[in-house]
């Protein structure tokens, strides 16, 4: 039991880390702070993290009454949820942020905003479609609530890592370059892409129960 708790938490912090990319987000959070100073860069660097484990954290603690709310179930959203994220792994395989996440008018809005920390470096950049299903899929599988704290831990630690990728976002992106934050992002794509063929098969046993 404990063994595949614990499986269950490494395979949602290997979900959401792809899915979020904080490295491949490098080169769109230059794009968008281009004109800013450093001091405004470091504050938009630490609302964006901040974001990012507040939308974690409320979807861990909300995400089910939410579904329930309208009536979905957990097996219909790991199917539209692993259809998003094997959408996200596509796009990532070639390299591409993908519309999933944004559109070219939202980022292209978005350059002319002072403030894009929320919007659209937080949501829907980073923690988009894809990640807050996949934070209400996790959530539903933990039986117990402070299994579910795993979540919470999981997005401190992946704000963390928002935040210090953003931070050395110029360094990065001297010393990997576009190839070897391509390279990343595809690695991350491939190991998304088989997550996201569980998600739709789970989905599918839930729903159709023959299929066991």
């Amino acid at each position: 039991m404990r063994a595949r708790l614990a499986m269950d938490i490494l395979k949602s912090f290997i979900s959401l880390l792809a899915l979020i990319n904080p490295v491949g987000a490098i080169p769109f959070f230059l794009s968008l702070t281009s004109q800013q100073s450093a001091a405004e860069q470091r504050r938009t660097i630490r609302i964006a993290s901040i974001s990012v484990f507040c939308v974690i954290a409320v979807t861990t603690l909300l995400g089910q009454q939410i579904i329930g709310f309208f009536g979905i179930s957990v097996g219909s959203l790991e199917v539209g949820g692993g259809i998003i994220m094997l959408l996200m792994s596509i796009n990532m395989l070639n390299a591409q942020i993908g519309n999933a996440r944004s559109t070219p008018e939202e980022r292209h809005e978005a350059e002319l905003k002072d403030n894009v920390a929320v919007v659209p470096l937080a949501i829907p950049l980073l923690t988009g479609p894809g990640s807050i299903s996949t934070v209400i899929v996790y959530s539903a599988s933990f039986r117990h609530w402070y299994d579910r704290v795993s979540l919470i831990v999981i997005g401190a630690v992946i704000a963390a890592l928002c935040f210090g990728s953003l931070s050395l976002a110029e360094p990065i992106a001297r010393w990997v370059g576009r190839t070897g934050i391509n390279i990343g992002t595809r690695l991350m794509g491939l190991m998304l892409s088989a997550l996201a063929v569980e998600f739709i098969v789970d989905g599918l046993k839930a729903l159709l129960p023959n299929l066991k």
